[in-house]
């Protein structure tokens, strides 16, 4: 589980015998495939046949019928689908990422253990400093889920806070952890739960404890099952309304991670299951065991996931929370069509679907869907990071908009704003008549970040910015380190923001790209622009304008008009970018 390589994954996409982009069946398991029970509790998705995985080699401390957890590690990372961006340096890193990563083989396992223990050249310290009287706080009653990184079982608490009651337990065989970066890995897992848990819609944690063999990961019990099951249930697709339900569950608890600083990388409908059988009852964010903390500036480059739910950037090796939200588009679209938007026979077809594929929204149901709910997927699904919604951007989409409910603070505010106060004069023009363009979609989610900020007699300064975060902060943030963030605004803490400039340094050019009105927002930019902030501009000062330097002035030659030496049309957008994205069809001299 976690995995783009996973077992379910593999089997589903073995037994098909056509290759397309799209599918158009609901996501199902072939009907070749064997039946697999639900899991339903926090920790692993779906119970995979007992034979896929070896024995531990330690005497079980499990009660009759409960197996061992696997006492292996298996690969963090799918094969390369394409040759990386750079053909040297990446592919050696990754070789010897893989090396040190590469799971013991079988046969070796007790002997592997044994050397571990002894204090051997491999030996590795797997003491985490959890509590080790988990066999006197609960009883384990049954198995009740199995994945790559361990099993689940359901408990009762047999003293204590949690006496009488059912709980989940994750356990993970310290066999298995055969390197650092997999005890690191579990390490890690405990820190999110513990600092994330209290969010209605993540999965509870208890305690983490320990002995000579297991770690054991204390949760709460979800018995509803997983999401998957129940678009399953429902012949493979949900209403509009019943979708948006959902969706809104999905996006308040990933809004809530990424202001933290936390990545989930897993987002799958598997990873979400119902607290209880009712049928409203509320949703549960599962398995952070490929999660990881995120620095606000920082990229990720490891390549982790579930085939068909991974984004293209993470498979160009770079990206950061935005790929989270590629995975909840892919969910929406299955929710609203019953079939995955990318789709092959092949693993490596999957990921060249992924790269290359348009989702498809011509066959049914998509003629029937509103235009909202396919304006919403379709700004989740672009391929561009940059342009797709935020979290919070996506809770204000006119499709799930709903002034009673909360919009959460979005982390993307911050990062704009401290590009902005860090801008030239020149820039800061060319913005503010970008701003003056918006559409009140755009503008209804500023004001609501706007408020997050409590403003003082309609003005914001650093001290806001700061208050506000501090208010959502968590241990989480301190290990990602959001904090950073205030630091880098410090030019900030000389002036104040009223709405209409808070408007303007919180404008993403990239993100107003991909609305379907983007031609007449910047042709009406620009039209501001002239009257008001267009002024004569060489090459060299363009270039410095921009940090680039000499090499670039052939093409900056382009953007500047021959007859009044000051930015075209062309260039206005360009510039807005920063970087070159297309050449747009509208001229204007």
């Amino acid at each position: 589980m976690g995995h783009c390589c996973s077992k379910s994954a593999a089997v589903s996409v073995a037994n098909n015998n056509h290759d397309s982009s799209t599918s158009t069946a609901v996501p199902v398991p072939p009907s070749k495939q064997a039946p697999v029970a639900p899991s339903p509790v926090a920790g692993d998705v779906r119970n995979t046949p007992s034979h896929s995985f070896t024995a531990s080699p330690f005497p079980s401390p499990l009660p009759a019928g409960v197996a061992p957890s696997p006492a292996r590690t298996p690969g963090r990372k799918f094969r390369w689908p394409l040759p990386p961006p750079s053909p040297a340096k990446p592919i050696m890193a990754a070789f010897r990422r893989l090396r040190e990563a590469r799971p013991i083989p079988e046969e070796n396992n007790q002997a592997a253990a044994e050397v571990e223990e002894g204090g051997g050249e491999r030996g590795l310290d797997k003491s985490f400093g959890y509590a080790k009287n988990f066999g006197a706080k609960f009883e384990l009653v049954k198995e009740v889920g199995r994945g790559h990184f361990g099993h689940t079982c359901s408990a009762k608490g047999k003293k204590g806070e949690l006496k009488g009651q059912s709980v989940a337990v994750k356990i993970i065989s310290k066999a298995k952890m055969t390197t650092a970066i997999a005890i690191e890995d579990v390490r890690r897992e405990v820190k999110i739960l513990k600092a994330l848990s209290g969010h209605k819609n993540l999965v509870k944690f208890y305690d983490a404890f320990e002995d000579a063999n297991n770690v054991y990961i204390v949760m709460e019990l979800c018995e509803g099952g997983e999401l998957l099951d129940k678009i399953l249930s429902r012949g493979g697709r949900y209403t509009e309304d019943d979708a948006k339900v959902i969706v809104v569950q999905i996006l308040s608890v990933v809004a809530y991670c990424h202001l933290q600083g936390v990545v989930h990388r897993d987002l799958k409908p598997e990873n979400f299951l119902f607290a209880t059988k009712e049928e409203d009852s509320p949703m549960r964010v599962i398995d952070f065991g490929l999660s990881d903390f995120i620095r606000p500036d920082q990229r990720l480059n490891d390549i982790v996931g579930s085939a068909y739910y991974v984004a293209p950037e993470v498979l160009h090796r770079s990206y950061s929370v935005e790929a989270d939200m590629w995975s909840i588009g892919v969910i929406t679209y299955i929710l609203l069509c019953g079939s995955r938007p990318f789709w092959a026979r092949t693993e490596s077809g999957i990921f060249r679907s992924v790269l290359r594929a348009d989702p498809n929204f011509d066959d049914t149901p998509w003629p029937t869907v509103s235009p909202e709910a396919k304006d919403f997927v379709k700004r989740l699904l672009n391929k561009d990071h940059r342009k797709r919604m935020t979290a919070a951007q996506a809770l204000t989409h006119p499709w799930l908009r709903d002034e009673r409910r909360a919009v959460p603070l979005d982390l993307l505010i911050y990062k704009l704003v401290k590009s902005y106060v860090r801008a030239t004069p020149f820039r800061r023009a060319a913005i503010k008549a970008l701003s003056k363009a918006i559409t009140e979609d755009e503008l209804y989610y500023l004001r609501a970040q706007f408020a997050l900020l409590e403003p003082k007699h309609g003005y914001v300064s650093l001290d806001n910015f700061r208050t506000a975060l501090m208010k959502n902060a968590t241990d989480a943030m301190k290990e990602s380190r959001v904090h950073d963030i205030i630091n880098v605004m410090e030019p900030l803490s000389h002036k104040k923001l009223d709405f209409e400039e808070f408007c303007v340094a919180a404008v993403s050019t990239y993100q107003l790209e991909a609305l379907e009105g983007w031609e007449k927002i910047a042709s009406t930019a620009f039209e501001c622009f002239e009257r008001e902030g267009n002024r004569v501009i060489s090459v060299e000062e363009l270039a410095q304008e921009m940090n680039l330097g000499p090499t670039s002035y052939p093409l900056l030659k382009d953007w500047i008009r021959t007859s009044d030496r000051k930015l075209s049309f062309l260039g206005y957008t360009k510039f807005l970018h920063g970087v070159i994205i297309r050449t747009s069809n509208t001229r204007h001299r």
